[in-house]
């Protein structure tokens, strides 16, 4: 079942994750309601929630990334101002797990835009039709070289898919249930399925880019459906997803999940207007 408004007819929050590969971070773009957004930092260690910044705006996650450090965030941005500096749509890179920019580089429509870290000073800008650069970043290097191997188009999925695969998901060749279909092998006999939708005339709540997900337990043959956890990844060691506003863990056992808990709630959030601290 996919997420389904509440009592007071909101939807509740959507989430998505972005992790360090060498750090024990991660990074929770909040969204909701639809022109609102919020950055969180997750200490991975203590599984402690820290707000960063919000923004009027939409950020598209699936064109985001950090860095491996976890220090840096890229990511793609639209605000519909098309008459600024901006151009009403931008990619920035920032300090985590702010958004105030010190990389800028303006877009003015919404094809292509975000990038991903090739380490933690050299990106690769999605630049497609073009950006104009207002700020750079002296320790940070634009590789125009550094293009991931594989072109999925000129939205999102160029940058997702990429980062999925870089990050450990193998990336099926045939279509799955309608969706490109990614897996990760996790201990235990367990796989974690990915199924990522592309589609016009989503479910309620959701984008024209949407995810549901699968275990498998190969020894038992058990398929575990989750279509509502609208993200889920092996995490240091437990499993962890975001559905209904909540980010929740669990351990792996023979054929079903344990020990499940909430890890954080993000429905309650309002907007505040919060500066960076540099």
């Amino acid at each position: 079942m996919h997420a389904l408004p509440t009592e007071r007819g909101r939807f509740p929050a959507r989430l998505h994750v972005l992790l360090a590969r060498d750090a024990k971070v991660g990074m929770v773009i909040r969204r909701g309601p639809s022109k609102s957004v919020c950055t969180v930092l997750w200490n991975r260690e203590r599984d402690t929630f820290r707000l960063g910044q919000w923004m009027r705006g939409r950020i598209y996650e699936r064109r985001c990334d950090l860095s491996p450090n976890g220090m840096r965030f890229i990511y793609f941005a639209m605000n519909g101002r098309w008459q600024s500096e901006t151009k009403g749509s931008w990619t920035a890179i920032s300090r985590v797990p702010f958004l105030k920019a010190i990389s800028l580089f303006a877009k003015g429509d919404c094809w292509h835009g975000g990038g991903l870290f090739l380490s933690n000073r050299e990106f690769w800008l999605n630049d497609g039709h073009g950006h104009t650069e207002l700020k750079a970043a002296s320790n940070l290097r634009r590789n125009v070289d550094g293009h991931p191997p594989d072109y999925f188009g000129g939205e999102c999925l160029t940058v997702y898919y990429n980062r999925l695969q870089r990050d450990g998901w193998a990336m099926a060749r045939d279509e799955y249930q309608g969706a490109t279909l990614f897996e990760k092998k996790l201990p235990k006999s367990w796989r974690l399925r990915k199924l990522a939708f592309a589609e016009i005339g989503a479910p309620p709540g959701r984008g024209c880019y949407w995810d549901a997900h699968e275990l498998w337990h190969e020894s038992t043959d058990t398929v575990l459906a989750f279509p509502e956890w609208e993200w889920a990844d092996y995490v240091d060691g437990r499993l962890v997803w975001a559905v209904e506003g909540q980010l929740r863990a669990a351990r792996l056992g023979r054929g079903k999940l344990l020990g499940e808990k909430v890890l954080h709630d993000f429905n309650d959030m309002k907007f505040e207007s919060i500066a960076a601290p540099y």
